[in-house]
């Protein structure tokens, strides 16, 4: 199979980052019930805020909001170019999401958050385990399912 077109590559790269933004921003709210949903929002704000996301009601928790889904879409473009470029992504799409959810884990929990201003502690045992678990069901392996079906499945070589 040849390389996947530019609308396909567009298409699964939208469907996948709405997808797993939906499903990664909903498990972080369920994950942490005793705080309002607002605040959740905050936190993914105080990347660009620090401490001052929690000041600012609903337009930081937007802004948080919006923030998580643009960096969805990146973290989604990046796969999907990776899975055009790289059959074998499409071909064994289970490996390839879990893959791609632990190396998402690790760029957020060790380089992107610890670069950016939130206040966020560095990950502990506990919460890299539930982290990596939501990175693998609600980002990798729906994004790796979605590059598979959207930009097809290539033949062996």
């Amino acid at each position: 199979m040849s390389r996947p077109t530019t609308g396909a590559l567009v298409r699964a790269t939208l469907m996948a980052g709405l997808i797993a933004g939906a499903l990664d921003i909903t498990a972080a709210v369920v994950e942490n019930l005793k705080y309002p949903t607002r605040t959740i929002f905050q936190s993914v704000a105080s990347g660009w805020l620090g401490s001052d996301a929690y000041k600012g009601g609903w337009s930081t928790a937007g802004l948080g909001l919006a923030s998580h889904f643009g960096i969805m879409m990146v973290i989604s473009a990046v796969y999907m170019a990776l899975a055009a470029a790289l059959p074998v992504l499409r071909r064994q799409w289970l490996a390839a999401g879990v893959t791609w959810g632990v190396a998402v884990w690790v760029i957020m929990s060790y380089v992107v958050v610890p670069l950016s201003a939130s206040p966020l502690p560095s990950p502990t045992l506990e919460s890299a385990v539930k982290g990596i678990l939501t990175h693998v069901l609600m980002v990798g392996l729906p994004m790796a399912f979605i590059a598979r079906r959207t930009m097809g499945a290539p033949a062996r070589p």
